[in-house]
């Protein structure tokens, strides 16, 4: 029997992802913007909502080529807003529109926003935790607090300590896979 986070339970959707990608260490540019428009997106609802639709939001947005979202003006927005296959919230969708924008003058400065990410960790490696259960796992750290303050201050908005520590487990900054799931070590491996 396989023993996996007891989120990831529920149906084939976060099945695939809980073994696919979250907790993986990613440095991609492009997949990194997918995760933090995704998470931004996420805020009050369930991550199997985003999971559902996420190939919508591939479409809508330009597979989250953030020079082209960093782009889009009022007739993009209002076009996005009339898509039944994503979430149609406006301060969310102006906000991976502003974020490309805060997104690239990141990747600017730090050559990528991987780079700027990983000067938030130790080492630039990711966090290794060791959950005995859900119940542990914070919904926020003092270290998403501190990223989410600096974002902000760089224009950055829907990224609110909650979010960002959700963010980096999507992304591998923390390996937040409780100890017995098959995917701990796995993880850890890929520090």
């Amino acid at each position: 029997m396989v023993v996996r986070c007891e989120w990831a339970e529920t149906n084939e959707h976060e099945i695939d992802y809980h073994e696919t990608e979250w907790g993986v260490p990613e440095h991609d540019d492009r997949k990194l913007f997918e995760f933090l428009v995704l998470e931004g997106a996420q805020a009050g609802l369930s991550w199997d909502t985003i999971l559902k639709r996420r190939e919508n939001y591939r479409k809508a947005f330009d597979d989250f080529d953030f020079e082209k979202v960093a782009a889009y003006d009022e007739s993009k927005i209002d076009e996005l807003l009339q898509d039944s296959g994503i979430i149609r919230n406006k301060l969310k969708v102006c906000s991976a529109v502003n974020n490309a924008k805060a997104y690239i003058k990141i990747r600017d400065e730090f050559g990528s926003f991987d780079a700027y990410l990983r000067t938030f960790l130790p080492d630039g490696k990711p966090i290794q935790n060791s959950w005995k259960t859900m119940d542990e796992i914070p919904a926020k750290t003092e270290l998403s607090e501190k990223i989410s303050k600096d974002m902000k201050k760089r224009g950055f908005s829907f990224v609110g300590p909650t979010i960002i520590y959700a963010f980096m487990q999507a992304v591998g900054m923390v390996n937040d896979h409780v100890v017995d799931c098959f995917r701990h070590e796995e993880c850890r491996k890929m520090r």
